[in-house]
């Protein structure tokens, strides 16, 4: 029987180690011996170190967990980097030069397109490819440009083309096995840079490629742990779909189940964000009409099946509304939810309903970069225009949630924003827009080491592995970030500039920047 370790693989030492436990930094180190911390602690680690130990110095650099990413869509991030790309065209004609010279399969996809090349006739997409469906998507995918053989096979025209509407040419495009997969270790290596060790992946119905990424894992070249969610956009929930999933990847250490997701209200600057008072420019709550009896009716079936649920969330009422279901759902003897049901978004939550989320063990999955997208002058314009300064007050309330005792977990609902630290310090603990400027809501915003924590630890609570990730301890797997700023003593203005120099998954390197 093999006897305790006592001697280190690697050992990192940093005079900025935060272990996601202190809410402090300390000068220490972290010693790894296979795919476990072997032990964490003030002073150089020096007893853990032999001939073979390889010794890390990284001076003043920041040591954490690895971040986990809450609320991310690999699907809308390959829609945008499948295909030809388009970026380059100047005319739609060069566009279509590109496409016919690319690679395809039943169908076409060019991605990067201008935007100012959007308004092209459908015509002349018709008349360029035929019955080859093709679609031209735009640089962010807000806009694209198809022919009428991709609008009948797909099932949505340009006019609505947002995700959930265009999810059978994500599942076609998802279904490309050999693209896809090559794409998927471009999107680990982009995660990786950011410090991000594991993700909370959105797959439509039942489209995510569990047998690539586990080619991969046996390969050894999958770099994140994952927690797939579905989310029902073509038909209702389907949980044998997710009973079968979660059977075979029972455990598996870097692959799992973990249930279902489901948008409720939308945008408020849309009317579409479920207010409890009516807008100010609008007779009415929400311009949606949403079915919260069918949620209902969903959150129940999956919770019968043993599956968490998470509902997507911005107006106050309809952060409410999801609090009202969850009202319903099991609980445990000190009157919490059995299962971690969580809100995403909660852009403008009315605070009463904090203490509610706590009391319930309510998971609130924020955006800290959602700032970085917006800008002051265009922002505020439209609070005042749709809901006014009070309830404008609660935007982006996650200091409100905290201090009602709420867990947070950090989400970027991504390609929508990345996992930049630096960034999300910038927004969320500075409340700066992109241009600078005074801070929005300064009331409202957290400490840096409270968004480390919510990235970091209060992800790892989010995926259900809080006992082997999310916190630097002994015997937790060795999942962990190194960044080349200490943003818990930098000003907020000054940490857009941090990067992330090495990032480790379970006790390997996945990506160095030293």
């Amino acid at each position: 029987m093999r006897g305790v370790i006592t001697v280190a693989r690697f050992l990192l030492r940093s005079s900025a180690i935060f272990d996601s436990n202190a809410g402090v930094t300390y000068p220490g180190y972290v010693a790894v011996e296979g795919d476990r911390i072997l032990s964490v602690g003030e002073g150089d680690g020096g007893e853990l170190v032999e001939g073979d130990t390889e010794v890390i110095d990284l001076g003043d650099k920041l040591v954490t967990p690895g971040l986990v990413d809450a609320h991310c869509f690999f699907n809308g991030w390959l829609l945008q980097h499948y295909g030809a790309d388009l970026s380059e065209a100047s005319t739609i004609e060069d566009a279509i030069g590109i496409l016919r010279s690319s690679r395809h399969t039943d169908f076409l996809v060019g991605h990067g397109l201008p935007v100012d090349l959007a308004g092209v006739e459908e015509s002349v997409i018709d008349a360029a490819f035929g019955d080859l469906p093709t679609v031209l998507v735009c640089v962010g995918a807000e806009e694209m440009v198809m022919n009428t053989a991709a609008e009948d096979r797909f099932g949505f025209t340009p006019s609505a083309c947002w995700s959930e509407k265009a999810y059978r040419l994500l599942k076609a495009v998802m279904e490309d096995s050999e693209e896809a997969t090559r794409l998927y270790r471009q999107y680990m290596r982009m995660m990786n840079s950011y410090g991000v060790t594991s993700t909370k992946e959105i797959g439509y119905d039942d489209t995510w490629f569990f047998d690539q990424a586990r080619d991969l894992e046996e390969a050894g070249e999958l770099t994140l742990r994952v927690s797939v969610m579905s989310q029902p956009v073509g038909r209702d929930a389907d949980i044998e779909y997710g009973i079968r999933a979660r059977e075979s990847l029972e455990g598996d250490p870097m692959l799992s189940f973990s249930g279902y997701n489901q948008m409720t209200d939308g945008s408020i600057s849309q009317n579409e964000g479920e207010m409890k008072e009516p807008y100010l420019d609008f007779d009415g709550t929400c311009s949606m009409d949403i079915d919260w009896g069918h949620h209902k009716d969903e959150v129940r079936r999956a919770e019968e099946a043993g599956f968490r649920f998470s509902l997507h969330a911005q107006g106050d009422g309809a952060v409410a509304h999801a609090l009202d279901i969850f009202e319903g759902c099991e609980r445990d003897e000190e009157g919490a939810l059995r299962l971690r049901h969580a809100i995403t978004d909660l852009e403008d939550a009315d605070p009463v309903d904090f203490e509610r989320m706590a009391r319930l063990g309510v998971i609130a999955e924020v955006y800290p970069l959602i700032q970085s997208i917006a800008d002051r002058e265009g922002k505020l314009s439209m609070i005042a225009e749709k809901i006014g300064q009070v309830r404008g007050s609660h935007y982006w309330n996650r200091r409100g949630l905290i201090d009602a005792g709420v867990t947070l977990a950090c989400a970027t609902d991504l390609p929508m924003t990345v996992d930049d630290l630096g960034e999300g310090v910038y927004c969320a603990c500075g409340g700066y827009f992109p241009e600078g400027g005074e801070s929005f809501n300064p009331q409202n915003m957290i400490a840096p080491a409270e968004l480390l924590a919510a990235w970091t630890k209060g992800g790892a609570y989010d995926l259900m592995r809080e006992d082997e990730l999310g916190t630097l301890e002994p015997g937790k797997l060795a999942d962990l970030a190194v960044f080349d700023t200490n943003v818990l003593k930098t000003e907020p203005r000054e940490a857009r500039t941090c990067r992330c120099v090495l990032t480790v998954v379970g006790g390997k390197v996945v990506y160095d920047a030293r």
